[in-house]
């Protein structure tokens, strides 16, 4: 692997990280409803998400999946059902005050464990390693390293990039809440666009 290669692989993977998809667009529904932290601790939990992708794409399992019809259908329609679950709840919330702190210990857990099972269940996650890593190897060097470097790449610009993402959603979500009309409307803004993010998963094709 040479530097070349891999300030290539990262303008890549900077911009399809800021392209409009289920991670960015579930860390600015949180960041929107309840603050940057929020935010943050989902973007912690949809980094960890990307370990375990890594790690698949890394020993092959991504591959044995995406081999599977039945396993990635599996893997789609849950991530799919949970997103969408998460909509309805939005949607039920009658509430018509949103804090913009989120320094619960619970509440931050809660949102941890939301980004890596949204992440895990996202197999377009796995279908752009499996594309995008062999377009970088030097197959004349060790693979697995490579992969693991990439990964490790990925992962750090994509925690830089969605943290930027919920400052600035912040911002959003205290402009929206200048109007009481408008911050009535959060939560349905927020399950809106949980129910964009899963309709976008359970149409994801091989």
């Amino acid at each position: 692997m040479d530097l070349l290669s891999l300030l290539s692989f990262l303008g890549v993977a900077v911009l399809l990280t800021i392209m409009p998809g289920p991670d960015n667009l579930f860390v600015l529904a949180q960041s929107i409803a309840k603050g940057k932290n929020a935010g943050i601790f989902t973007t912690l939990g949809l980094c960890t998400g990307l370990l375990v992708h890594i790690t698949a794409a890394t020993i092959g399992l991504s591959a044995l999946v995406y081999q599977s019809s039945l396993a990635f259908s599996i893997v789609k329609y849950a991530g799919a059902a949970y997103l969408l679950y998460l909509a309805y709840k939005s949607f039920r919330d009658k509430s018509t005050h949103v804090t913009m702190k989120s320094d619960d210990s619970l509440e931050n857990k809660s949102l941890y464990k939301k980004g890596i099972i949204m992440n895990v269940l996202n197999p377009k996650v796995s279908l752009f390693f499996l594309a995008l890593f062999p377009q970088f190897i030097n197959y004349n060097s060790s693979v697995t390293l490579q992969m693991l470097l990439y990964g490790f790449t990925f992962l750090v610009q994509a925690f830089v990039i969605f943290t930027l993402v919920s400052f600035f959603a912040e911002g959003v979500g205290r402009f929206l809440r200048k109007s009481p009309k408008i911050s009535q409307k959060i939560n349905a803004l927020q399950g809106t666009l949980f129910t964009i993010i899963g309709v976008k998963i359970a149409f994801t094709e091989k």
